[in-house]
């Protein structure tokens, strides 16, 4: 499975938001994002990046930052997700994959000793040009958000 790096260009893609609305990379052109990746709304892990990543969102936006989740779930888990969280950040939906897979998102992992094939947790920083500044991989949910925030905060 290849993996970005910084200095790669991010993968374009065109996904449905959680309200059925067609989301590009390419509609942010000219500022930077960050996309994550998660495997699955309403759990414990995703639940708290979630949350923590919705209660930074003025800090992402102050610079100039938009976040946009990605996880396999349709809109409609997407939907309650963020009515029960009260979460504010657009969630994509990839039900194929696809976009995971370009990104090095989706692939095998080993969790508590058992190999798997899955969403793997991961994040990129996107730039204003649509290189990747940053990416980590295989990220722990808890206080990811603002590493983050603090690489973005600490860019030229």
């Amino acid at each position: 499975m290849a993996r970005l790096e910084a200095g790669d260009r991010a993968p374009a893609f065109t996904l449905l938001d959680q309200d059925g609305n067609p989301v590009s990379l390419s509609d942010f052109t000219g500022s930077p994002v960050v996309v994550y990746f998660y495997p699955a709304d309403d759990t414990p892990g995703c639940t708290k990046e979630a949350c923590q990543f919705n209660e930074n969102l003025s800090a992402f936006s102050r610079s100039g930052a938009t976040v946009l989740g990605i996880s396999p779930d349709g809109a409609a888990e997407h939907v309650k997700f963020r009515e029960k969280y009260g979460l504010e950040l657009p969630l994509l939906s990839d039900p194929a994959h696809e976009v995971m897979g370009r990104y090095g998102a989706w692939g095998e992992k080993t969790l508590y000793g058992k190999k798997s094939v899955g969403v793997i947790r991961s994040t990129f920083l996107v730039d204003a040009g649509g290189t990747v500044s940053r990416a980590w991989y295989n990220v722990r949910a808890d206080g990811h958000a603002a590493k983050v925030l603090e690489e973005l905060q600490h860019r030229p």
